[in-house]
């Protein structure tokens, strides 16, 4: 039986069954009314139903409230977690309208709860700007929610409406007067839909958030969870207001580094959009601080005013250096990875009608608004470097010795493929490759020492599992440059098995396995490795996060056994703190029992190895994903890079998280 979908124009999807071949007649044809179709396959309109759809839901309400900030009529956004998981959304906006719709002839408010693609953003002029990623809008939360309830406050008097799935359980009916005008959205996510867990994260929403205020100068957003008390029994709460918007922006990307100049800021409008840039050098070593975004949506796959940026900025400093006698004749021409190490900027663009593309409807493909961008950067940042001389200097300076630093890096890998270290046909010894040769069904754990890196070869398929053991903790590149990088045995070791090389070099097409796995003990030290590893993956390849490469072995951290069992078998094993402690406490009498902690992988035989952390069918893997580039770009920084302070203060505020500490 094979079923394929196809989604109208008017909202209803077309479902067609084939049960038979020779059996294929207008019974076969199911219309899904209204929004029977979100329902039916969530997935397609909101991503997923795992935790990244279910947070989706919150985004989809709020950005309404954007929407009316962006068309100037709304300033403060309130978000409530309530203790049951539901979440309010209140906006001081115009409020949705009450009027009959003219078409529908039901109230408008309840056309865009109902109707796909029932918005002001559709050829209409209530929004000349719109964010939200898949238009989808509203309807979609309230398909997804057992019940949703609104409140429009808007023309002197206070309105209710209720849903549920979808449904309109409660029409419209005055509940009071009013003196203000907004919107209050109010739903719970449905539990069928979400099986997983229908627990918001309130760091994810708060950095989402926070973004959102960075974006929108002046714009309020606050944050409150009820779920969570302060020590004065108040809820845990978080506002988000930033009154230099994106300078601001860039300003938190950049703390606790060095910095060479103070923030950069210009904008620029035309009929196609306006766009608005931010941008500060540091002394750090990363050429990835860029951040793009079209209508307050992260275009993490980049577009169109990324190309625009990054061709006006390599343009502009190199015609700097050569008109101030920096880069002499024969020098050879600033890249834009020079260009761009140590910035960390930000590129807004706001347009009517933004076009995506792209895997995951993240690139920005209007073809005008690269015109635009690139004006406004060669405009401001040449103004900017004549008028200070002092930060230019610095600026040319930190490009010119990523030059060098580059050049140097290119004569190691010319010296390492003379040797054969880089050459594709000479794996690193101690790499136990895998028979197969097809890179989507392949994986490599990468473990760390010798003895787990033998239990993992004894373990593993070799017909399509890799294993290649670390020696020792592997270099932190967030403190070293590219050429220092490439010298070390272990990275380039990496490197090659992975086969994409990095760099100028890099080809994501090129991985030699679609699964690249951080196996490492359940202790500090394996903490460490792992965090080094995942440091050199985001600033080397990126794009192997972004492709879903990467992921993270889940090895279990205890082995329940009974007392004095001639056998030792394991009975069960304990992934968790939390899990053993419910283990212990359902027992009939826990004294029978021994709890086995594994602090390194080479505690277990190969086949508990296998049973636990390399077999598909029984293991967890964590796939290593970047929902908030920002937020990971400051983590990594702050972390991983020269300042003790900021790190201190992460230790601080994180210390009582700490679940188990080896000394």
């Amino acid at each position: 039986m094979s079923a394929h979908p196809d989604l109208h124009r008017d909202g209803k999807e077309e479902v067609v069954v084939k049960e038979k071949p020779d059996h294929y007649d207008g019974s076969d044809i199911k219309v899904l009314e209204g929004l029977e179709a979100v329902r039916m396959r969530p997935g397609m309109y909101i991503g997923s139903t795992g935790p990244r759809g279910l947070h989706h839901l919150v985004y989809e309400v709020v950005d309404n409230a954007v929407d009316e900030a962006l068309a100037g009529y709304c300033t403060k956004i309130d978000v409530t977690i309530h203790e049951d998981n539901s979440i309010t959304v209140i906006d001081n906006g115009r409020g949705i309208p009450i009027d009959e719709h003219p078409k529908e002839k039901i109230p408008t408010v309840e056309v865009v709860l109902t109707i796909l693609h029932a918005g002001g953003k559709f050829g209409g002029e209530g929004y000349k700007v719109s964010g939200g990623l898949h238009g989808v809008g509203v309807s979609c939360v309230n398909a997804l929610s057992t019940r949703l309830e609104v409140v429009v406050c808007r023309d002197g008097g206070k309105h209710e409406i209720a849903f549920e799935r979808g449904k309109t359980v409660e029409k419209l009916h005055r509940i009071g007067d009013a003196d203000h005008t907004g919107t209050m959205v109010t739903f719970w996510p449905d539990p069928e839909i979400f099986t997983d867990t229908v627990v918001y994260d309130y760091d994810t929403l708060a950095e989402r958030f926070r973004e959102m205020a960075f974006l929108n100068k002046g714009l309020h957003i606050q944050l409150t969870d009820e779920r969570e008390h302060e020590e004065d029994g108040s809820f845990k709460t978080e506002s988000f207001q930033y009154a230099g918007g994106i300078v601001d922006f860039v300003t938190w990307l950049n703390r606790g580094k060095e910095t060479l100049n103070t923030p950069i800021y210009f904008t620029a409008e035309s009929a196609e959009g306006t766009v608005e840039v931010a941008m500060q050098w540091s002394t750090s070593y990363s050429a990835h601080g860029v951040l793009a975004f079209a209508n307050n949506i992260n275009t993490h796959e980049g577009g169109t005013h990324l190309d625009g940026f990054k061709n006006a900025l390599t343009r502009t400093i190199n015609e700097y250096a050569r008109a101030h006698a920096i880069l002499k004749e024969k020098d050879s021409n600033l890249s834009g990875d020079d260009a761009r190490e140590g910035l960390a900027a930000i590129v807004s663009v706001k347009l009517h009608d933004p076009q995506f593309e792209g895997q995951t409807k993240t690139k920005l493909g209007n073809t005008e608004i690269r015109g635009l961008v690139q004006g406004a950067v060669t405009k401001g940042l040449s103004e900017y470097l004549e008028e200070n001389p002092a930060p230019a200097k610095r600026i040319i300076s930190k490009a010119t010795q990523a030059l060098k630093a580059r050049e140097a890096a290119r004569k190691a890998r010319e010296m390492t493929r003379r040797k054969g270290v880089l050459d594709s046909f000479s794996m690193p010894g101690k790499l136990a490759d895998c028979s197969s040769k097809v890179a989507s069904l392949s994986e490599i754990f990468i473990v760390e020492g010798d003895s787990a890196g033998g239990s993992a070869k004894q373990a593993r398929d070799r017909k399509y599992q890799a294993i290649l053991p670390l020696r020792g903790k592997i270099l932190n590149v967030e403190r070293a440059g590219l050429h220092r990088a490439l010298s070390s045995d272990t990275i380039s070791s990496l490197i090659t098995a992975i086969g994409t090389n990095i760099g100028e070099d890099y080809n994501g097409d090129a991985a030699r396995y679609h699964r690249i796995i951080i196996m490492t003990d359940a202790d500090v030290d394996g903490a460490h490795i792992r965090i080094l590893l995942l440091t050199f993956f985001y600033r080397y390849m990126p794009d192997l996060i972004n492709r879903g490469y990467i992921y993270i072995a889940q090895p279990p951290l205890y082995g329940l056994k009974k007392k004095n069992s001639k056998s030792g078998k394991i009975l069960k094993y304990i992934y968790n703190d939390e899990a053993k402690d419910k283990l212990m406490a359902e027992l009939d009498d826990p004294d029978k029992y021994d709890i086995q902690r594994y602090k390194g992988l080479g505690e277990m035989d190969p086949e508990q190895l296998w049973e636990t952390t390399m077999e598909p069918e029984t293991r967890t893997l964590l796939q290593v994903t970047i929902e908030d580039a920002a937020a990971a770009e400051l983590a990594v920084s702050e972390l991983m890079g020269d300042q003790v302070e900021p790190r201190k203060e992460f230790i601080q505020k994180h210390a009582l998280d700490v679940r188990f500490l080896d000394i």
